[in-house]
């Protein structure tokens, strides 16, 4: 099975408000990226979308390293929430509705197609991959302004 390494991101400016998402993929010698973006969203959106995407972009089921500043993302899948809302209708154990359930069920079931290894990093702390990720995202949602 092959190990990609994969970076996200996502921006928005508002919240919500135009907002857009960068991803880095690299295996081996190879190394892409991704970014893209929506007239009205929010950051989380945008975090989850830059994920998804990423893990749509490849082509076989993979290890995957991936790599986020975003602690929605990183908390929700390491520590189970996200599952748990799935198995629950949707809903928080507050009994609130869980937000963006349409991202997270395709997010899980990305999860299931490939081995994703989960690394929380600090946004804006000189980590090459995460500051490219930043630009695309900020980029992108320039386009909607």
């Amino acid at each position: 099975m092959k190990t990609v390494t994969i970076y996200t991101d996502g921006a928005c400016s508002g919240n919500p408000g135009p907002g857009g998402w960068g991803a880095i993929l690299m295996y081996g010698p190879h190394k892409k990226e991704l970014s893209g973006g929506e007239a009205r969203t929010t950051n989380n959106r945008m975090e989850l979308t830059g994920v998804i995407r990423a893990l749509e972009a490849l082509t076989e089921p993979c290890r995957v390293e991936l790599y986020s500043d975003s602690k929605y993302v990183i908390d929700a899948l390491q520590k189970g929430w996200a599952r748990s809302w799935r198995a629950r209708g949707w809903v928080k154990g507050d009994k609130k509705p869980a937000l963006n359930p349409d991202l997270w069920a395709r997010l899980l079931d990305l999860c299931e197609e490939h081995q994703v290894v989960l690394h929380w990093v600090k946004g804006h702390a000189e980590n090459p991959y995460n500051e490219r990720c930043d630009q695309l995202a900020v980029a992108e949602s320039r386009k909607y302004r």
